[in-house]
């Protein structure tokens, strides 16, 4: 699968350095839950073909802007199919480890975020996720999604301003008529 002469090596070690951040990344853009290996294993084949194209050092780089793609693409798909979300079939598995009441407070925050995250577009929605989940500067992740510093500054501001204020209309009691 991966083009003739490339390091297999170095395939590997990409793949071991980066999947949870590619992982996480492909879940908090907005890929479903149950299509999250899919599309990392997407990932995975298009690094795999082009790792011989892709500079050394640059794995990170290269992983995260095809992640970036290939969420986009999940997300369509998954509009197009307009499936309904079967909350009883998640409810029903069981995990022995947490107490049922942190599950809960852990479902209900990840869906407000998800909602949240939603509503932003795709270029506010992949600077904040890489900045605020993964912790990445603004300088780095320029580099990675070759972008001006000033626009990923800029971006990241709108991003916060956007989710501060979807949260909050989001977690405001409603009134009843």
């Amino acid at each position: 699968m991966a083009q003739p002469g490339a390091d297999p090596g170095r395939l590997r070690e990409a793949v071991v350095e980066h999947y949870g951040l590619v992982w996480r990344a492909l879940r908090r853009l907005g890929v479903p839950a149950d299509s999250v290996e899919d599309a990392m294993q997407q990932v995975l084949v298009v690094l795999a073909r082009r790792i011989g194209e892709v500079k050394p050092g640059a794995e990170r780089a290269f992983m995260v802007a095809t992640a970036t793609r290939v969420a986009a693409d999940f997300r369509k798909g998954h509009a197009r199919r307009r499936e309904d979300f079967d909350a009883a079939a998640l409810e029903a598995r069981v995990d022995h480890a947490p107490a049922a009441d942190e599950l809960l407070d852990r479902q209900r925050a990840r869906r407000l975020l998800d909602l949240v995250l939603g509503e932003m577009p795709d270029e506010l929605r992949t600077v904040f996720i890489f900045c605020e989940f993964e912790g990445m500067s603004n300088v780095h992740l320029a580099e990675l999604l070759d972008l001006p510093l000033g626009t990923v500054a800029s971006r990241l501001r709108r991003a916060r301003a956007m989710f501060e204020a979807v949260a909050a209309r989001l977690a405001a009691p409603r009134k009843r008529p």
